[in-house]
C-alpha cells in the first residue's frame, strides 16, 4: 500500500480539519492556500534574488540549492501567509498550550505567545540530490517524545509546482509520534506533491528533508516557521529585518517578528525603570513613564 501524504482544499477546509491530520500524519498539503496576486508578489520579489545568490556548501544545505533569508525585509507578501487562517490557526492549537503555576497564594495560568523563527526561499535546482532527513526542531535540541507540547509549527509554500521528481519536499508521515531513538529511512519518506500555491503544515517533530530533483527545472518553496515565543528565534528577525521596516508592518507581524513578550514577560525591554513589552520600542508615547507590562498577560 503507498503512502501518501493528506490534501485538503484551502477554501473548504476548518483548523480542526488540519489539525485532525496532523495529529495523525505530522503534515498535510493545504491547496489552493495563496491567491495569484500573492503567489505573483512573492515570484515578483523573491525571484531575481534567488537568481543572484550562490550555492549552499555540503549535502545539508544543498549543493546545487539556493537559499535566501531575511524573508520579511524582501517581501510584504510573506505577511499573509504568517497570517493565514490555517497556518496561523494550526499554530495555536499546538503551541498555545496554556501551563499552571504559583503566584503567591495565586494559581494562574501563563499561555506561551508565538513567533517567526526561520525564513527563507528554498531553491532546489536540476541534479541536487536528497538532503538527509531531519527534524527541525532539532535548533532548539528538542526531545521527543517532546515536553508535553511541540515547538514549532512550519509552512512549506510552492512557488512552482511540486512534484515526485522535481524535489518536492520528503515528509516521513507519523514520524513527529517516534523517540529518538528511531532513525528515519529513505523509503519511509513519501514526496509531496502539490501545484504552486499550496502548502505543506508540519509539525517540527516531523522528519523531512528536500527531494532529489530529476527534471530540468528549479523547484522553488518558501518556508516559514511559528514557534514558541520563549524560544530564541532560529534566524535573528532583529538583525535580518531593520526596524525601519518593522514599523511598516501592522502591529500583528511586529509582533510575530519578536517585538513582543511571552508570558510571563519573557524578553522584556527596561524603560525608564519598568520593565516593558518590547513593543514599546515601536510606539509612539511623550518620552514619560509608558506603562508597565501586565506579567501574565497573553498577546
Amino acid at each position: 500500500m503507498t503512502v501518501t501524504l493528506t490534501s485538503l482544499s484551502a477554501a473548504t477546509a476548518s483548523v480542526d480539519d488540519v489539525c485532525d491530520v496532523i495529529h495523525s500524519d505530522g503534515g498535510i498539503i493545504v491547496e489552493g492556500l495563496l491567491d495569484s496576486p500573492t503567489l505573483d508578489g512573492l515570484w515578483t520579489d523573491l525571484g531575481p534574488v534567488l537568481s543572484n545568490v550562490g550555492w549552499g556548501q555540503d549535502d545539508f544545505s544543498g549543493n546545487r540549492t539556493r537559499r535566501v533569508g531575511a524573508v520579511f525585509a524582501r517581501t510584504r507578501h510573506a505577511a499573509t501567509v504568517v497570517v493565514h487562517p490555517l497556518f496561523h490557526g494550526a499554530a495555536e492549537h499546538f503551541l498555545q498550550r496554556p501551563v499552571a503555576t504559583w503566584l503567591g497564594e495565586t494559581r494562574t495560568e501563563t499561555t506561551a505567545s508565538i513567533q517567526i523563527g526561520g525564513t527563507q526561499a528554498i531553491q532546489i535546482h536540476p541534479g541536487e540530490g536528497a538532503q538527509p532527513l531531519h527534524r527541525d526542531d532539532l535548533v532548539f535540541q528538542w526531545r521527543h517524545p517532546t515536553f508535553g507540547r511541540e515547538a514549532r509549527v512550519q509552512i512549506m509554500v510552492a512557488l512552482t509546482d511540486f512534484t515526485a521528481n522535481n524535489g518536492g519536499t520528503l515528509v516521513v508521515p507519523g514520524s513527529h509520534l517516534w523517540d529518538d531513538e528511531r532513525q528515519p529511512r529513505a523509503d519511509e519518506a513519501v514526496s509531496t506533491e502539490m501545484a504552486a500555491g499550496s502548502g505543506l503544515i508540519f509539525l517540527g517533530s516531523t522528519y523531512h528533508g528536500g527531494g532529489t530533483n530529476r527534471t530540468d527545472h528549479p523547484r522553488t518553496g518558501l518556508t516559514l516557521t511559528l514557534d514558541l515565543g520563549f524560544l530564541r528565534q532560529e534566524e535573528n528577525q532583529y538583525l535580518s529585518v531593520p526596524i525601519e521596516q518593522v514599523r511598516t508592518y501592522p502591529e500583528r507581524i511586529q509582533r510575530l517578528l519578536g517585538y513582543n513578550a511571552c508570558p510571563p514577560l519573557m524578553g522584556w525591554v527596561e524603560v525608564n525603570g519598568q520593565m516593558n513589552d518590547p513593543h514599546v520600542v515601536l510606539e509612539d508615547w511623550d518620552g514619560g513613564r509608558p506603562p508597565a507590562a501586565d506579567m501574565f498577560s497573553t498577546r
